[in-house]
C-alpha cells in the first residue's frame, strides 16, 4: 500500500515538473528567419520566372489571353524583384571586399615607397 502510494506521489510530482517547465523548453525555438542570401535570391527569381511562363502558356492555352498577359506581367515583376534584391546583395559583398583589398595594396605600396625613398635619400645624400 505504501508503495502503491509513493508511485502515484512521485507520479504527481513528474506530471507538475513536465507541465510547469515545457513553455521554457519551448521558448527556446528560434523563430527569426536569417536574412536571403544572394544565391537565394537569384534562385527564387529564377523560379519566379519560370512560373510567369507556365501561367502564361497555360492561360493561352485555354483561350484566356489577356488573363495570361496579366499573370505573366505579375510573374516576371516577382522575380525581377528576387533577383535585383540578390544583385544588390552581391554587389554589396563585392564591393566589401575590393575595400579591404585595396587597403592591403595600399598599405604595400605605402610601406615601398617609404623604402624607396629612403634608398634614395641615402643614394643621393653622401
Amino acid at each position: 500500500m505504501i508503495r502503491k502510494m509513493s508511485q502515484v506521489i512521485l507520479m504527481i510530482a513528474v506530471m507538475v515538473a513536465f507541465t510547469a517547465f515545457s513553455p521554457y523548453a519551448m521558448a527556446q525555438d528560434d523563430k527569426v528567419k536569417a536574412p536571403p542570401t544572394t544565391k537565394g535570391q537569384m534562385k527564387e527569381g529564377g523560379k519566379e520566372m519560370g512560373k510567369a511562363g507556365k501561367s502564361m502558356g497555360s492561360n493561352v492555352k485555354h483561350g484566356r489571353i489577356a488573363r495570361g498577359g496579366k499573370h505573366f506581367g505579375k510573374h516576371v515583376a516577382h522575380g525581377s524583384k528576387n533577383i535585383a534584391k540578390g544583385t544588390a546583395t552581391g554587389a554589396k559583398e563585392v564591393g566589401h571586399e575590393t575595400a579591404s583589398g585595396a587597403k592591403k595594396v595600399g598599405r604595400g605600396t605605402k610601406k615601398v615607397a617609404k623604402k624607396t625613398g629612403h634608398a634614395i635619400k641615402k643614394a643621393v645624400t653622401p
